[in-house]
Parts: structure tokens; C-alpha cells; sequence
């Protein structure tokens, strides 16, 4: 099969495009054929070798965590897909190796769902994890409810915005940082926008002079200092890129996946009640330079890499 892969840590150029072996399909897991793969910054820090202390690199690498595709063999213990069934997944297994950046992927059963129909493969591939991502962290580690003030970091982002459209969906309002060319975005899925930059806190205190009630921080640093700082005195405060939360009394969360969550998202996008916005899409063979792009960090929503099938 196509594939990307690294035989080596480093930056984007050390991927390549070319053959790979086809995956085995174990007992509990879906060989999927694959028609999108979305790009992720975990993609990078993963290719980096920063993940190297808790994730066995089995070298070559198949980067990618992402897919929607379709599934065309079952393992001998799966019952819950069948052959031609449209599925998503965030498919991160305990070590690096068989990624979603390939023709095919042999997913475990743990990791998927049966992708919405009312998205296309491209806008399904960006969902499974910057979704999970953004709903984990709201549901399980900042308790979000109804009536909440909730700060989005990086809010026009792909975890960014499906985070602010969870939080409205659960009856919060939504302050969401983006630079100024992604204020009316925020503005449609339901954020109030705030400038990034010098005087953000005072901004912030503006907007809720009470407080924030739960804040998601996406940068790190000075965005997180700042968090902390407009929290609501029974604020809640979570990171996903910066473990100086813990000095804040917050909580540092890693997505993990779940069948049952990433079915629940399925769900919401089948409703129309969040949608993923995907800002550019790149053939397979050209995946290095998405990884690139993604990695210049202003993306709006998902950059994809798709598969052609019909070439």
C-alpha cells in the first residue's frame, strides 16, 4: 500500500512517500480503507520524538491518529462493523507505528465509530480527536453546565472550535481568543472573540468581571498565566499543552480513546449541532507539506489529507 512514513525522528522532512506493507488485521481490529487522514499537532510533537518517554517508536513510522474511511475487513472477533460500513476513528494505540496516513489501517474496535452521514470524509477525518479532545476536557475534567462562563484558547482552532460549539451546545456562554481575522467565524459558531496579545486580562475582566468559570487552555504559557488569573474563585482551569497547570491547581488532560464518546459526537454533527470547518486539503503523496502548514499554527478548524481512489 501508499504510504507516509519516518524511519527517524525529526522535522517534516523526514517523511516520505512510498510503499508500505498492508496491515494485518488482528481479531479486534477493522481494516479500514482509508479516505481522509486529518493532520494534528500531536502529529508533529509525535514525529519529534517528544512522545519518546511513554510511546515505543517501531520504526519505519506511519504517522496519523485521525481517519474516516471505509471498513472492507472485520476481525475474526469483531461483530460490531461489517464489511462497506462508513466508519471515524481516533485510532492511537500504545506505541508509534501504524498510522492513518496510508491507504489502509487496521483500527482497533475500541477506536471507532460509524461516521456521520452528513459529513463528507474530509470533515469527518478532522472530528475524532481534536472532538474528543474538546469534549473530554469540558465534560470530564472542567465539569461544564449550564449557565458557565467558559474561555476557549486558540478558540478558531480545530480542538478550539469544537469546543466552543460542546460548550454552547451545553448552555455556556463562550469567550473564545483568535486573532482578529477569525473574530466573525467565532462570532457564527456562537464565541464572543477577544484579541490575543498584550491586555488580554484585562479584556478578559472586562467581558466576565465575575470571573471565568471554566478555562481551556490550548497554548500554554502566557495564555495559561493568564487563565489562571481570571478564574471565578471556584474557577476550574484545564491544559492540553502545558503541565505548569498542575502550579495553578488545574488539570492536565490527554485525550484518550472512547467508542462510546466518538459516537456521541457522531451524533451532534448528524444533528447540525457541531461541524468541522476544514481550511485546506492535500493528496496523500503531499502529506508532508500539510504536516508543514500545521505546523505554522494558524490553521483555522482542520488541514486533511485525503486518499484517491478513483486515480
Amino acid at each position: 500500500m501508499k504510504a507516509i512514513s519516518y524511519g527517524r525522528y525529526g522535522g517534516a522532512d523526514v517523511l516520505e512517500y512510498g510503499e508500505r506493507p498492508d496491515p494485518k488485521v488482528g481479531p479486534d481490529t477493522v481494516l479500514v480503507k482509508v479516505r481522509a487522514a486529518a493532520v494534528n499537532p500531536v502529529d508533529r510533537v509525535a514525529r519529534e520524538g517528544h512522545l519518546d518517554a511513554s510511546l515505543d517508536a517501531v520504526f519505519p513510522v506511519i504517522p496519523g491518529w485521525d481517519v474516516s474511511g471505509v471498513v472492507v475487513q472485520p476481525g475474526i472477533a469483531v461483530n460490531e462493523f461489517a464489511v462497506g460500513d462508513e466508519v471515524i476513528g481516533y485510532v492511537r494505540e500504545d506505541f508509534l507505528s501504524r498510522g492513518t496516513f496510508a491507504e489502509y489501517v487496521a483500527a482497533p474496535v475500541r477506536t471507532l465509530a460509524r461516521k456521520p452521514l452528513s459529513l463528507s470524509f474530509e470533515e469527518a477525518a478532522g472530528l475524532p480527536l481534536a472532538g474528543l479532545t474538546a469534549y473530554q476536557v469540558l465534560h470530564r475534567s472542567l465539569h461544564i453546565r449550564n449557565g458557565d462562563t467558559v474561555l476557549v484558547h486558540a478558540a478558531a482552532g480545530g480542538v478550539g472550535s469544537l469546543a466552543v460549539q460542546i460548550a454552547r451546545h451545553t448552555g455556556c456562554r463562550v469567550i473564545g481568543t483568535a486573532s482578529e481575522r477569525n473574530h466573525d467565524h467565532l462570532r457564527q459558531l456562537g464565541a464572543e472573540p477577544v484579541a490575543y496579545g498584550d491586555g488580554l486580562a484585562d479584556r478578559l475582566r472586562a467581558l466576565a468581571p465575575d470571573g471565568i468559570d471554566a478555562a481551556f487552555d490550548t497554548v500554554g504559557g502566557e495564555a495559561l498565566r493568564v487563565s489562571a488569573d481570571t478564574l471565578a474563585p471556584d474557577g476550574r482551569l484545564a491544559s492540553i499543552v502545558d503541565s505548569e497547570v498542575f502550579s495553578y491547581g488545574g488539570v492536565y488532560a490527554f485525550v484518550r480513546p472512547d467508542a462510546k464518546d466518538l459516537a456521541h459526537l457522531a451524533e451532534l454533527a448528524e444533528r447540525g449541532i457541531v461541524a468541522v470547518h476544514v481550511d485546506r486539503v492535500f493528496p496523500l503523496a503531499e502529506a508532508a507539506e500539510a504536516h508543514r502548514l500545521n505546523a505554522e499554527g494558524r490553521t483555522r478548524g482542520k488541514i486533511v489529507v485525503t486518499v484517491d481512489w478513483e486515480s
